[in-house]
This record gives structure tokens, C-alpha cells and sequence, in this order.
């Protein structure tokens, strides 16, 4: 294959996570077990430094239709409006309601934000349920893939464009690029939120690596994307969100100077050879000792006579479930908010769903599968913390120096 980013040759292994469903495809009681599998790689380039999968389950597969609601969690509403808020005071004024584009815009949770703001939005989404879902909601969704031909056949540019987590999944890279570069005003901003390649190493965050995401960026390799296309990064932070994201804020090249906070962290990208094979080697030789330690974990408590549930039904939690192995033999269930995946079972492991508001008693001990949202979980469960249930988190961003 060649490289995604920069169409290189010189790609070479750096962690296997072995055959693997799509992670976002829950299944009905009558598709358990008939799920295919897919090797679930990632490779490394030499020449930009991109981590990448490098097989492609195909795009209608994964996004036609799935089950993620954005708006599920308030934690990453809260997220959302926070950077509604900085775009909206990062862009010029202006004499008309101010226009943002919101790419992958799932159930609109982003873009109502916008709305709140006074803007004039418009969202792009591929999958006809959540697509339905914000237009149903008042927010004006276009239910397509984003790219080059659908720019053109939305013919309008904007002050403001928007891809939250949605630009590691692009099979379409480069037409998706372009066609960003020709939607955006010439004093525009394109904002890039992506999960943060040298915190998923710093986190051992290994799940967020899955089909749906072909590439990994740290911002050595997404700067050579955007320059490839006319655009260029002229600031950015590290925010929290799921354990740690990049919120990178972009024009035309050439329109802005870079600022010294994006200076600074490239520099800490070098300085932690964030961006060097050895690195990648070290993390899979991480996430190996991972998985015997969670086991054995969960061995313990089982043996113990402990009940255990999952805590989420994440599309990263099933990377995790399917690398170990825990199933049945140590989980009872899946616990989730998200009421589409009430009745169905996670790929894979086929371990079955249940709301969390219809559960009869809870468990002994939570493996919290969506310990990107920790805090909000433990607030959430105070009451069941002082009656001893146990909460146990595989991954902790808390614990990782910032």
C-alpha cells in the first residue's frame, strides 16, 4: 500500500491487534456470530511519520449507518460548546450571521452550539439515522459523504468549517482536504479535532485504535497533509477530551503566522520522539503486558465471585474486549445510555446491551469501558460508589503526566 498521507512505499508494522469485527456494527440476535473480521493493523510510515491502518473496511460498510450519538454524553456537549465559543472569537465580525460547516455533524450536538451563537449551519453526515436525528432536532443536515463533489454541490463557502473526530476516519483523504480548502472563506477557519497519536501512546490507549480511524496524527504528520492541500496550522491545544485531543485551528497557507504555543508543541513532539518507530515498538510491547494484567485482573475478581459488568458499549471498547478476549467468561453485560443499541450484542465477544436505567440491581464491579468519560461517570454514580461497587478504569488519563 501506499502511505495515506504522503503515498510513500516505506511503510513497515508497528502494533497487530489480530483479526477483528467492525467495532461499530452491534449486532441482532440473529447476526451473532456471522460478523466478519478484519486484520486490525497498524503500519508506520518513514518518510511523514504517520501510524495508519493498512487495510480499509470500506466507507458505506462503516458510516452508511451506525449507532454513536454525540450527544449522549454531557461531557462532550460541554466540549462542543466550548469550541463554538472560541471559533466564534477567533473569527472576524462580520455585516450577516456568520456561516459554519460542521463535516461528520452526527446528531447535530455541535452545531446547535453554533446555532445558540446566531450562525447560519450547515452539517454533512453519511449516516441516514443520526442524519435524521439533527434535522428532526432544527439542525439543516445534508445525509452524504463529504468530498470534493459534494463541496461543489453545496456551492457556498463558509467563515467557519468543522471536523470533530471525524478526520482520522477519511477514506476519501485528500478529496476531503481539497474540497475544505475550497469551502473555506479566505480569512476562514477550518477547526481539526483529532484524538492526539502521542497521548493514546502516553495513555496506552491502545482501543482508540479501530477500523472506523485509518490514521493516527501527532501534528508532525497532519501539518503535512494540510500543506499538501493549501492549508496550514496556525495554533492549536491539547484538550481532555477523550484523554486527550488536539484542537487545531487552520487557514489558507500562508494566511498566518504560526503561533508560539503550536511552535512549543512541536518542539515537545521531538523532544519525546513521539513521532520514532522505536516508539511505536515500545507501545506494542506496552500493550501486550496490558492485556495479561487485565486479565488476570478480571480473572481474580470472577474468581472471587465478584459480578462484573462493562460499563459503555464504546466502539473502542470492543478493540479492547476483542484483543483480550473477555467475554462471557468474565463480563455479564454491556451497560449503556445510548437506547439504539437496547436488544443488541457487541462484535465479536457477543456480550448483550442493557440500559442502564432498566437494569433490576447493579453489579459488583464496573469495567469502565468508556473511561474517556471518568469524571462524569463517577459523578454520575456517586451513590453506587458508597455502597462498595467497584469502578475499575483499563485506561487512566489521570494518571499520565500532562
Amino acid at each position: 500500500m501506499m502511505c495515506r498521507v504522503c503515498d510513500s512505499t516505506r511503510l513497515e508494522p508497528a502494533l497487530d491487534l489480530g483479526l477483528q469485527p467492525w467495532c461499530n456494527h452491534f449486532l441482532k440476535p440473529d447476526e451473532v456470530g456471522k460478523e466478519p473480521t478484519y486484520p486490525l493493523r497498524l503500519v508506520y510510515c518513514h518518510d511523514c511519520s504517520t501510524t495508519q491502518l493498512d487495510y480499509t473496511v470500506k466507507k458505506e460498510v462503516m458510516f452508511g449507518d451506525h449507532t454513536y450519538l454525540s450527544g449522549v454524553t454531557k461531557s462532550l456537549s460541554s466540549h462542543f460548546r466550548g469550541v463554538a465559543d472560541e471559533i466564534d472569537r477567533r473569527l472576524p465580525a462580520r455585516s450577516r450571521p456568520k456561516t459554519v460547516l460542521d463535516i461528520g455533524s452526527n446528531d447535530g450536538t455541535q452545531l446547535k452550539h453554533f446555532q445558540a451563537l446566531g450562525y447560519d449551519v450547515l452539517g454533512v453526515e453519511s449516516s441516514k439515522t443520526t442524519a435524521k436525528i439533527a434535522m428532526d432536532a432544527g439542525v439543516p443536515t445534508v445525509n452524504a459523504f463529504f468530498n470534493l463533489d459534494t463541496a461543489r454541490q453545496i456551492g457556498r463557502k463558509f467563515d467557519a468549517i468543522n471536523a470533530a473526530g471525524v478526520f482520522f476516519h477519511l477514506e476519501e483523504l485528500h478529496s476531503v482536504t481539497d474540497a475544505i480548502r475550497e469551502c473555506l472563506e479566505p480569512d476562514g477557519l477550518f477547526c481539526v479535532q483529532f484524538l492526539y497519536m502521542k497521548r493514546i501512546v502516553e495513555n496506552l490507549a491502545f482501543d482508540q485504535i479501530y477500523h472506523e480511524h485509518l490514521l493516527y496524527y501527532n501534528l508532525a504528520n497532519i501539518e503535512v497533509l494540510l500543506n499538501r492541500h493549501g492549508l496550514a496550522m496556525y495554533d492549536c491545544h491539547l484538550a481532555p477530551i477523550h484523554g486527550g485531543s488536539i484542537i487545531g485551528f487552520v487557514g489558507h497557507k500562508g494566511a498566518k503566522e504560526p503561533s508560539d504555543r503550536l511552535r512549543q508543541m512541536r518542539q515537545a513532539e521531538a523532544t519525546a520522539k513521539s513521532n520514532d518507530l522505536a516508539t511505536y515498538h515500545e507501545f506494542a510491547r506496552r500493550v501486550a503486558r496490558m492485556k495479561d494484567e487485565n486479565v488476570a485482573y478480571l480473572a481474580g475478581r470472577k474468581a472471587a465471585g465478584k459480578r462484573i459488568f462493562g460499563m459503555g458499549a464504546p466502539v473502542k471498547g470492543n478493540t479492547m474486549l476483542n484483543y483480550f478476549g473477555v467475554g462471557k467468561q468474565y463480563l455479564d453485560c454491556l451497560v449503556e445510555k445510548n437506547t439504539l443499541r437496547k436488544g443488541l450484542y457487541s462484535p465479536g465477544m457477543h456480550l448483550p446491551v442493557l440500559i442502564e436505567d432498566e437494569l433490576p440491581s447493579p453489579p459488583d464491579v464496573y469495567y469502565v469501558l468508556a473511561w474517556n468519560f471518568k469524571n462524569e461517570i463517577l459523578a454520575n454514580n456517586k451513590p453506587l460508589l458508597d455502597r462498595g461497587v467497584e469502578f475499575f478504569f483499563p485506561v487512566d488519563p489521570d494518571k499520565v503526566a500532562a
